[in-house]
Formats: structure tokens, C-alpha cells, sequence
């Protein structure tokens, strides 16, 4: 039989959200957390520079995130590089840009980079922007993935396995992985989802591979000519 306890103070036993909130509240905490959503590890003084930051303040920075289970550090040499700490985290991250206003620009430079940023750009370890979308849609219009109202993950068919491993992608292999084999990621830009989890990071890992896109900085994806014609093809 379940015991009812009377004026116990439920809330203070679930966890607290708020502190890891208030981490991912500040601006030069969030410029860091967002930073190193395009790259595996940066050492403290290049998130100093991208946060506009003194390396002092960084590192006070980079200790709260790490005390709060965002971040890991890992030593190489005499360096150390900050990295997000896991999956879970940067999935929190992206969301977040959802919700978030995207800044006004007040300069050609800051217009073309944001331009390219909606046509394509990393979402931590996959494809996002209008490519990802567009990328994602074929493979439903296609029959590869099916997409269910309410799920949280795409649902990869017979035929989708088949073409997969077309690309080297083993769909056995990706499901041994602890975590979502074909989430569903809601894209901030477009308003749709794209692909993420593991099939999103080794569709991504095959497309640089076979040289369809690759990686700039600040997050951007260029689709090379060869990404362009077998996109079109495909």
C-alpha cells in the first residue's frame, strides 16, 4: 500500500533545474557552451577570445560548467581541452536555440554568416539548416524513414536499412549505441525537424567523408559541388 505523506514538501526532492539554468543564463557562459557545439574541445584562452572575455574570467567560467555537469576537461600535454560533456547536454543546447531570439544584424559580414548558417551548419554532431531538412524529407519522401506524429524518433524501414549500408552506415551496429538511434531535432532556423542521434552523426560522418559538404567555422557547412550534384541526383 502506498503511503500518503501530509505536508511534506514534495518539490524539494526532484531535482533542481534552476541551477543549471542559472549556468546557462549567463551570456559569456552561453557564447562558450555554444562554441564548442561546433568543435570537439577548445582550450580555455580561445573561449576567452569568442566570449570577449579575459582568460581569469574563462577559466571561472569554465569551472562553474564543469561543477555543473556541463562540460569535461580533458588534459593533452601541458594543454587542456573543454568539451561539451555529453550528448544529453548539447540536445538542451539546440533546444534552447529554438526558443531563443535570433540577434539583429547590422552588417553585410553578419547577414552572408547568418544566411549560411540557415542553409546548413552543424547541430553539434549532424546536419542541420535548410540542407539537414531537405536531407531528412528525402529520406521520408524516399521510404527510408518514416515520420510518426508524436514520436520522438524516426523510424527507419527495411528499405532505409538497405540504403544505409549503401553509405557503410550499419543500422545493427548504431542501435548497440547508448542513445537515439534517429531522434527527431527540431531545427531552430527552419521550424521542421532533421535528423539527429547516432544514424544523424554517421550521416554526417558519410557526406564529409565522400567530401558532399565540409566543415567551416562557427558551425557552417559548405556543400561542395560534389555535394550539390549528388544531392540533386539523389
Amino acid at each position: 500500500m502506498i503511503k500518503i505523506f501530509r505536508g511534506v514538501k514534495v518539490m524539494k526532492y526532484v531535482p533542481d533545474i534552476s541551477y543549471s539554468a542559472k549556468l546557462i543564463a549567463d551570456p559569456s557562459r552561453a557564447t562558450i557552451l555554444q562554441s564548442l557545439m561546433e568543435v570537439d574541445g577548445l582550450p580555455a584562452s580561445d573561449l576567452a577570445v569568442k566570449a570577449g572575455i579575459t582568460l581569469q574570467t574563462a577559466s571561472s567560467h569554465l569551472s562553474k560548467l564543469i561543477d555543473g555537469g556541463l562540460l569535461t576537461v580533458e588534459r593533452h600535454g601541458r594543454h587542456k581541452y573543454y568539451r561539451i560533456a555529453s550528448i544529453e547536454v548539447a540536445e538542451i543546447i539546440e533546444s534552447l536555440s529554438v526558443l531563443a531570439p535570433i540577434p539583429k544584424v547590422n552588417s553585410l559580414k553578419s547577414h552572408q554568416a547568418k544566411q549560411r548558417l540557415r542553409v546548413a551548419r552543424s547541430c553539434y554532431d549532424h546536419l542541420a539548416g535548410l540542407v539537414g531538412v531537405q536531407l531528412t524529407e528525402g529520406l521520408i519522401n524516399g521510404g527510408y524513414l518514416l515520420d510518426r506524429p508524436n514520436e520522438k524518433e524516426f523510424i527507419i524501414t527495411d528499405k532505409g536499412v538497405e540504403f544505409f549500408r549503401e553509405w557503410n552506415i550499419d543500422i545493427e551496429e548504431l542501435q548497440k549505441l547508448n542513445r537515439f538511434l534517429a531522434k527527431k531535432c527540431l531545427d531552430w532556423s527552419e521550424r521542421k525537424y532533421h535528423i539527429a542521434g547516432s544514424l544523424g552523426s554517421a550521416i554526417m560522418r558519410h557526406l564529409m567523408d565522400e567530401k558532399w559538404i565540409k566543415k567551416l567555422p562557427e558551425r557552417q557547412i559548405l556543400v561542395t559541388a560534389i555535394g550539390e550534384k549528388n544531392f540533386k541526383k539523389n
